[in-house]
């Protein structure tokens, strides 16, 4: 049997193989004959080398695609071999729902316990510190659990952070303690308006320490209490110290709180102290405090609730952006050497405030205990008497009072303006 075999080209096509008698046989090319020898085949392989796989299962939103890494918890064994293991659904469920939080339509009737798991991821993913939709999902929360999110709330000296996150600290409800200490906020201030709102009645202890506050500023706070009472009716704790253009005027308006077991005026603008005492105590029950008391230490008042590693991290962002300003320390050095003089704005300390508050001296008040409750019955049916005389006297006082204030206090145009709003 013979074989001819043209080659239409001068390329090298390989070995050629044909099968006779069962057998396979290799063709040489050079001499034109058949060699039984077995060739040698090559491995099978569906890619070339150079070709890679990679799993994409989302390709069109890479953002996504990263995301679900997240779905796997990587361990290592004791052999130092990498092992993962899928979370649970009810993580990946909370994941999901804490990144769209800004979502929800309401929280209301929602599970207490699961809700401050929801609140915790979404404040790991620092949800509640994006311009728009932190403030919306901080509010679902605020409206459906109230005072667990937040119960008390420190602003002292933060006034940076205050008029960063206006909207976020107003949509807070249900607070008992508020800390406004060293704002420097003033009487028209947005935020001193929101206190006579009814979501925060709740307040009992309120401090306003060197806050620029006057005579204005109080009428405006205690109008709805005055008025409708409404606002804050449940104070028991109150620091208008370190307010100097507050005088005796002011502190008549202050008469409207009857709940009020603490007050401090000190390094206020009163010009009769003694009168001032003397009204306190006939028309409040409130005695002249010799010695500074426990109430006003700030120390005492911290942010506390769900929220409180989200006040931090509003002040973290509100230092963060401030950071810039330290490269002006070059410039001022330059002046300095030059022998120019550069005005550098500083924050006024409390500290100066409060050496002046000692040397003006201590109006602080509080309200006594009822002491001496068990005594004889002679001496108490002997003291009935004068209880009932003293009653009628101060029953004629307040009357007195009422029409004098009828006549001389009237309700102004902002009271009415402030009224209105309610």
């Amino acid at each position: 049997m013979s074989y001819c075999l043209h080659s239409e080209s001068h390329l090298d096509t390989g070995p050629i193989y044909v099968r006779e008698n069962g057998k396979l046989h290799v063709v040489n090319q050079g001499a034109g004959r058949i060699q039984n020898v077995t060739p040698k085949t090559r491995p099978f392989r569906l890619f070339s080398r150079g070709f890679s796989v990679e799993l994409c299962m989302n390709r069109e939103d890479d953002r996504a695609r990263r995301q679900r890494t997240d779905h796997f918890i990587f361990t290592y064994t004791k052999e130092g071999n990498l092992r993962y293991s899928a979370k649970s659904l009810f993580s990946l469920v909370l994941g999901y729902i804490s990144d769209n939080v800004d979502h929800i339509d309401s929280l209301i009737g929602f599970p207490e316990q699961i809700a401050e798991k929801l609140f915790s991821a979404a404040e790991a993913r620092q949800k509640f510190t994006e311009p728009v939709t932190g403030l919306r999902a901080l509010q679902k929360f605020t409206e459906a659990y109230g005072n667990l999110v937040l119960c008390s709330l420190c602003l002292r000296n933060r006034y940076l952070v205050i008029s960063e996150k206006l909207e976020e600290i107003k949509s807070f409800r249900e607070l008992t303690c508020l800390d406004l200490s060293c704002c420097k906020l003033g009487d028209e201030h947005e935020l001193l308006e929101h206190l006579t709102k009814e979501a925060l009645s709740s307040v009992k202890r309120l401090l306003l320490k060197d806050n620029c506050l006057s005579d204005a500023g109080l009428r405006r706070m205690t109008a709805p209490v005055r008025v409708l009472k409404k606002g804050l009716e449940n104070l028991l704790v109150l620091d208008l110290s370190c307010n100097p253009k507050i005088t005796d005027v002011g502190i008549g308006y202050l008469l409207s709180f009857k709940k009020l077991n603490c007050l401090d005026i000190s390094g206020t603008g009163l010009k009769d102290v003694n009168a001032v005492i003397k009204r306190i105590q006939m028309q409040i029950g409130l005695v002249h405090s010799k010695v500074p008391l426990k109430e006003f230490d700030h120390s005492n008042c911290k942010t506390e609730g769900w929220a409180e590693q989200t006040v931090l991290q509003w002040e973290q962002a509100v230092m963060e952006a401030a950071k810039p300003q330290d490269n002006l320390r070059s410039r001022t050095a330059a002046l300095h050497f030059y022998g120019k003089t550069h005005r550098i704005e500083e924050v006024v300390k409390c500290k100066l405030v409060e050496a002046e508050t000692k040397a003006s001296g201590n109006l602080q008040f509080y309200k006594e205990k009822v002491q001496n409750c068990h005594l004889p019955l002679k001496k108490e049916v002997a003291g009935s008497h004068e209880l009932k005389n003293n009653k009628k006297r101060a029953l004629a006082e307040q009357e007195r009072e009422r029409t004098s204030k009828q006549k001389h206090l009237c309700l102004t145009v902002e009271d009415w303006d402030l009224l209105n709003t309610y």
